[in-house]
């Protein structure tokens, strides 16, 4: 099923526009860059997920995370996500799909690629490699408090806690 879900991400991904924009990616394969764009999809659905349901309020917020992303973000970053975000919603309902069901399964799926980020990280140049690896924990953080906690107050609840720093993906600072 991940297979199929490469091949959806290939038609959403325009891999070489991404790479003319920021400089450092002429260093990656295609299948380094398309795993960059499948990160902060895999990182709000595995913060989403945490609680074993993944609800509309987290699907929203990571969608206007990436809008946000567009506008806000670091310079290098901005063409990235104005990419990334294009379709951001069908992006998620397709890969969330294509996931195992429970939890456990599919927090280990996601961490185990996440963990392939460390090798595409020290391709890239450091500042790049931090600047992503930092909007990832931001969208994990952003995400954990828009539905966590007592009444939903921008808490983090139990299970997201013990996600929300990515302890999967090794930060590209220490390297």
């Amino acid at each position: 099923m991940l297979l199929f879900t490469a091949k959806i991400f290939e038609i959403y991904c325009n891999s070489s526009t991404i790479e003319n924009m920021i400089p450092d990616f002429d260093k990656l394969t295609s299948a380094e860059i398309e795993l960059l764009h499948k990160a902060p999809v895999l990182v709000s659905i595995l913060i989403a997920g945490a609680d074993g349901k993944i609800d509309n309020k987290e699907v929203k917020r990571a969608i206007s995370l990436t809008e946000e992303k567009q506008k806000r973000t670091r310079s290098q970053l901005m063409e990235f996500y104005i990419e990334v975000g294009t379709d951001f919603e069908d992006k998620i309902r397709i890969v969330i799909q294509s996931l195992p069901s429970k939890v456990d399964k599919r927090t280990a799926e996601i961490s185990n690629i996440l963990k392939q980020l460390e090798p595409v990280f020290k391709k890239l140049g450091t500042q790049i490699a931090c600047e992503f690896y930092q909007s990832l924990r931001e969208i994990a953080t952003e995400i954990a408090e828009s539905s966590g906690g007592v009444l939903g107050l921008k808490t983090i609840g139990d299970e997201e806690a013990l996600l929300v720093n990515l302890p999967m993906i090794k930060d590209p600072a220490t390297f």
